[in-house]
């Protein structure tokens, strides 16, 4: 029997949202009105929409199905009936507004959210204007790159990833000016901020965990924007808007919550003002000193990491073995054939699930080439292991790694994933190297503690209270662990 979240909840809606100048202050519409098609409604949609509780004279708008409804200030939702019920709802005092805020619009803009169920749904310049709108170019965030999650069955609704992309567009002029890559989930893999244990606890309160929304990209633990905004002057005003309309959709549609992880610090901020939940973690992140080359590099180390570092990589070259860093047309598909064999012995080997398909990577090999960096080591001309890492305008993001089943070479895997990457970067005059989740190892191999961000909307107060309470302990000790490692155990020298 087919379960209730695997059909499409949210699929093409328009929502008002009304983003209010008043006193040189800009705020907007705590409940966003839902716009549905009356053709076809299916189970989920059999509700009254939700009603502006913006003051004013009857508006309406008209969905891209032709339907039309009209708010009214004596509307009164399901959500908000929920809010006078004390059932998880937000209040606007503790999203940081005021009746006042939001009463006698002198001046209004109108933009509209739509959902969409498939990335394709939406042009890749409009998206990559959005996605690029901060100044920095997050490949994982590209058109292309979440366009191969789906055409190759990586994140598809059959694997627990339900596309639900949020779109919010200029109401006269459809210009797109925000986006969300939004998910709706069935479990928890995939994510790497590990919230299995909310899922225990909201079935002892008696709540339901799955779905849940995940603002995220598939598979991918790396921090960027999670609300793409295409005029960065618009950043304040459109990140609210994305917000409330992430929380109206998960009141309305009962979700158990909305999660925005791996996102920036300034995102968590605005959310957590806004009644999101604030987690943090730890990634290990390199930082390139202006350095000309990789002795450089080394000859900010301490001389037992430098030394250990060096002893590593002539190990490796003793092999004999030829490793060469492809990019481009270089990469061609016995490449990929080789690595999606690396990639399915290291899941094979720990126990794990190989969330990639074969040809999600010669997609993302075919569309966006100059992004990605495959470093290859071969023996005899036969491909024996790899990694493969991501280019960006500001960074090198290491992804996954691996070798032939039975040929496993000491210190190999540093060489590939750290040294090789360190150096690609340091060519590149690229600012950073992020190598994904966990390693504590990486810290003896120049890579420094960093923080990581993620933002949690719970629906249940309840599960809410619990959960802040467990974060607000996990917080400390976080904080303490990077504090410690900063102090007593970088491999840096001690400046003067």
């Amino acid at each position: 029997m087919t379960l209730p979240w695997t059909k499409p909840v949210i699929q093409k809606h328009l929502c008002n949202i009304h983003l209010i100048n008043q006193r040189k202050q800009t705020s907007f519409c705590p409940h966003a009105q839902v716009v549905q098609s009356e053709k076809r409604r299916p189970w989920w949609s059999m509700r009254r929409p939700i009603q502006s509780q913006v003051p004013s004279t009857d508006t309406a708008t008209t969905s891209d199905s032709g339907a039309v409804s009209s708010a009214a200030s004596s509307g009164c939702s399901e959500a908000s009936a929920d809010s006078q019920q004390g059932r998880g709802r937000i209040s606007q005092a503790e999203a940081g507004l005021t009746l006042e805020d939001i009463s006698a619009p002198a001046e209004a803009v109108q933009f509209q959210a739509e959902i969409i169920s498939s990335i394709d749904k939406v042009q890749a310049s409009e998206w990559d204007a959005c996605a690029k709108g901060s100044g920095e170019v997050n490949p994982f965030l590209l058109h292309a790159f979440l366009l191969a999650l789906e055409d190759s069955g990586s994140a598809v609704k059959e694997e627990g990833w339900l596309p639900q992309h949020v779109l919010i567009r200029h109401a006269g002029t459809q210009q797109l000016h925000a986006c969300v890559p939004l998910y709706l989930k069935g479990h928890s893999y995939g994510e790497y901020v590990f919230d299995n244990s909310w899922a225990v606890l909201a079935s002892r309160v008696g709540q339901r965990y799955y779905p849940k929304f995940q603002c995220a990209v598939p598979f991918t633990p790396v921090t960027g924007p999670r609300i793409l905004i295409r005029d960065p002057a618009e950043k304040d005003m459109l990140l609210k808007a994305a917000a409330q309309t992430l929380m109206q959709l998960t009141d309305e549609y009962k979700i158990s919550g909305a999660h925005l992880t791996f996102n920036l610090p300034e995102e968590g901020d605005a959310l957590e003002n806004l009644g999101f939940l604030r987690r943090t973690g730890i990634q290990y992140h390199w930082s390139n000193n202006d350095y000309g080359c990789f002795d450089d590099f080394l000859a900010d180390l301490k001389q037992s990491k430098r030394n250990n570092i060096r002893k590593e990589r002539r190990s490796v070259a003793g092999t004999g073995l030829d490793i060469q860093r492809l990019t481009g047309a270089d990469i061609k598909s016995r490449h990929w054939d080789a690595f999606y064999e690396f990639y399915m012995n290291t899941t094979d080997r720990k126990w794990g699930q190989a969330y990639l398909t074969r040809e999600f990577f010669q997609i993302m090999g075919e569309t966006m080439p100059e992004q990605v960096l495959l470093v290859m080591a071969e023996d005899g001309g036969r491909p024996l292991a790899g990694a493969l890492n991501l280019i960006g305008s500001h960074a090198l993001f290491g992804r996954n790694w691996g070798c032939l089943h039975g040929r496993e070479i000491k210190h190999l895997h540093f060489e590939l994933c750290y040294y090789q990457a360190l150096e690609a970067a340091i060519e590149r005059g690229l600012p950073r190297v992020e190598a994904g989740a966990q390693g504590e190892h990486k810290l003896q191999r120049g890579y420094m503690p960093s923080m990581t961000h993620s933002s949690h909307y719970i629906r249940d107060p309840r599960l809410r209270n619990a959960i802040d309470n467990y974060l607000s302990h996990e917080r400390i000790q976080i904080e303490y662990t990077m504090e410690a490692m900063a102090q007593h155990v970088s491999p840096y020298k001690e400046k003067a």
